[in-house]
C-alpha cells in the first residue's frame, strides 16, 4: 500500500470515529488527541522496559505488541493533523529525511 492511501485510509477511520461519537475531528481535537497518543506511547515504552510498577508488567512480546500499537496511534493521529492542516506529510517526510532538503548546512 502506497503511503498516500495509508494516510487516506488512516483519516477516514478517524472521520467515521468522529461521525459515530459524534466528535468533530478538528485541528484542536486533533493535535490534543496526538499528545495524548504521545503519551500512550512514553506509557507503553516504560512498560516494556520494566521502567514502571511490577504489577504493569507485561511479558515481553505483548509489551512490544504494545508500544506497536501505540506507535501506529501516534502516526495515525500525526496522518490526520497534516490532512487537516492541508499538509503532504509523505513530501514533508521525504524533504527533511530522505533529500534532506530541508536540512540547514
Amino acid at each position: 500500500m502506497e503511503f498516500k492511501e495509508i494516510q487516506e485510509k488512516v483519516v477516514d477511520c478517524a472521520e467515521s470515529y468522529g461521525e459515530r461519537y459524534n466528535i468533530k475531528i478538528d485541528e484542536d481535537f486533533a493535535l490534543l488527541k496526538f499528545y495524548e497518543e504521545v503519551g500512550e506511547l512514553a506509557q507503553a515504552v516504560l512498560v516494556h522496559r520494566k521502567k514502571c510498577r511490577t504489577e504493569k508488567y507485561l511479558p515481553e512480546e505483548e509489551s512490544k505488541k504494545e508500544v506497536a500499537k501505540e506507535m501506529a496511534d501516534v502516526f495515525g493521529m500525526l496522518a490526520v493533523n497534516a490532512h487537516l492542516l492541508g499538509i503532504d506529510l509523505e513530501e514533508a517526510i521525504n524533504k527533511k529525511w530522505i533529500t534532506r532538503e530541508w536540512i540547514k548546512k
